[in-house]
C-alpha cells in the first residue's frame, strides 16, 4: 500500500471538514488541536512541514508563503467562501486518492 497523504487544517477552515475527513479515515489535524491557533502563519508553516502534512487553508499568505520555496509537502488553497463544505472535501477526498505525498511536496492545489 502506497503512503497515504495527511492533512493539516488552517484554523479559518471549518471544523467540519476535519470531522468529515476523519470519519472516511483520512488522517487531519487542526490548529486548535494541536496548539498553534492564533500562531503566525511562519509557525503553521514550520508544522506542517516538520510532520509532513499537506496544509489546506483559505489563507492567501500561505501562496505567498509557498511561492518563496517549494521546500513543503504541498497546500491546497480554496478562497474562503467560494465553495460549499461538500464541495471542499469532496476535492479534498479526491486529493487524498489521486495523489501520492511524494507528489504534492513542493506544490499548490486549487479548489
Amino acid at each position: 500500500m502506497k503512503n497515504k497523504i495527511r492533512f493539516h487544517l488552517d484554523e479559518q477552515v471549518d471544523p467540519e471538514i476535519a470531522s468529515q475527513l476523519g470519519r472516511r479515515g483520512i488522517d487531519v489535524t487542526t490548529t486548535v488541536e494541536v496548539g498553534l491557533r492564533t500562531a503566525k502563519d511562519e509557525s503553521q508553516f514550520e508544522f506542517v512541514c516538520q510532520q509532513q502534512r499537506v496544509l489546506f487553508t483559505h489563507d492567501q499568505d500561505f501562496l505567498i508563503i509557498a511561492s518563496r520555496t517549494s521546500a513543503h509537502p504541498g497546500i491546497v488553497y480554496c478562497k474562503q467562501r467560494t465553495r460549499s463544505l461538500g464541495e471542499i472535501i469532496e476535492g479534498l477526498v479526491l486529493i487524498y486518492e489521486v495523489y501520492s505525498p511524494e507528489e504534492m511536496v513542493g506544490n499548490v492545489e486549487y479548489l
